[in-house]
């Protein structure tokens, strides 16, 4: 026999499945939000409480995405230019919100410090970590400790080491690159991974799609006013840090401008540096998102060598040089 509810109880118990609901995810736009114009994101609830206590823009830069249930994952995500937040309602309330491992998702894996690397003890300038078999030392160190640890960064997937022209260092969920040459601003700074996992392996749906900023209703909202490209940054990365001695590489660029903001239309081009010679190649130019790829076949090169990739970007009359390198191992 079908059972018949009153409208009290009916009442009553969607009244307890929306409080049920609001506890177990954060807020859609609307409630407790922030809009970002740099992006057209919006940040809400749970997400914006951990935006705003872990690190803000400095840690996390600006979002990417609207939170969405990802159905890779089951969970809802949201994107920001140097991380993935994920809301785990089946944790405890210190654990429900965490950070996706995005290195180690995009690969970036090196082998584990030699013996002689690894400190005796841990002091306040050096640590060893036993869980990934690594060293993190120095300002590395300092800024890990001072900005959430293992929390934030995860453990540390390489010892510090040359890269893009500067000294950088790879954890789980970060990298970290050192400036020295910024006196006015922070010397550490973390690499926007965040775009570089969007690019590589794309969203399920539209959720990248810019939100026009809150408003009164039949409110027409500003546009953003364009700004001038004064300086032209850019990153580059390969799909493989170690390979074969032949089989295909791909060597991944990002542009960006003086607010890290990404740009379009940059036209790059790299030098592949073998021991046998030079091999030149050259990019499509830079997509919205200020992203850009090169595959290539892989030469005969010798075991253990690194094969150096230099990397130029020319932007109207600005021009910004990089270089990353891949390993020949087998």
């Amino acid at each position: 026999m079908r059972r018949k509810w009153s409208l009290p109880t009916v009442v009553m118990m969607v009244a307890l499945l929306a409080g049920s609901l609001s506890a177990t995810y954060p807020q859609s736009p609307g409630g407790n939000c922030e809009y970002f114009g740099e992006t057209g994101h919006y940040v809400c609830g749970e997400f914006l409480e951990f935006y705003k206590t872990r690190g803000g823009l400095e840690i996390f830069g600006y979002p990417l995405t609207e939170a969405f249930e990802d159905p890779a994952r089951g969970l809802q995500v949201q994107y920001f230019q140097r991380a993935r937040m994920e809301w785990h309602p089946q944790n405890s309330a210190s654990q429900r919100l965490q950070l996706g491992l995005l290195v180690d998702e995009l690969g970036y894996r090196f082998p584990a410090a030699r013996p002689n690397q690894i400190p005796s003890f841990n002091t306040a300038l050096q640590q060893y970590f036993p869980d990934t078999g690594h060293v993190v030392s120095y300002a590395f160190l300092k800024y890990f400790r001072e900005k959430g640890g293992v929390g934030i960064f995860g453990y540390p997937r390489s010892e510090f080491m040359y890269e893009d022209g500067y000294i950088v260092q790879y954890f789980q969920r970060a990298r970290m690159e050192w400036h020295p040459e910024d006196r006015s601003g922070p010397r550490m700074r973390l690499t926007n991974i965040g775009e570089i996992y969007i690019e590589r392996f794309g969203l399920p749906g539209d959720y990248d799609e810019s939100l026009p900023p809150p408003g009164r209703p039949g409110e027409a909202s500003a546009a953003s006013p364009e700004l001038t490209v004064t300086k032209l940054h850019i990153s580059a990365s390969v799909r493989y840090i170690i390979t074969g001695r032949k089989g295909s590489q791909t060597v991944f660029v990002y542009a960006t401008d003086q607010r890290q903001r990404p740009i379009q239309d940059v036209a790059v081009k790299m030098v592949v540096h073998y021991q046998s010679g030079d091999q030149r190649y050259g990019f499509e130019a830079t997509n919205a998102r200020g992203f850009t790829s090169q595959s290539f076949d892989i030469l005969p090169a010798p075991a253990g060598r690194k094969v150096i990739v230099d990397v130029t970007a020319t932007y109207g009359d600005l021009t910004s040089t990089t270089q990353t390198f891949f390993l020949p191992w087998w």
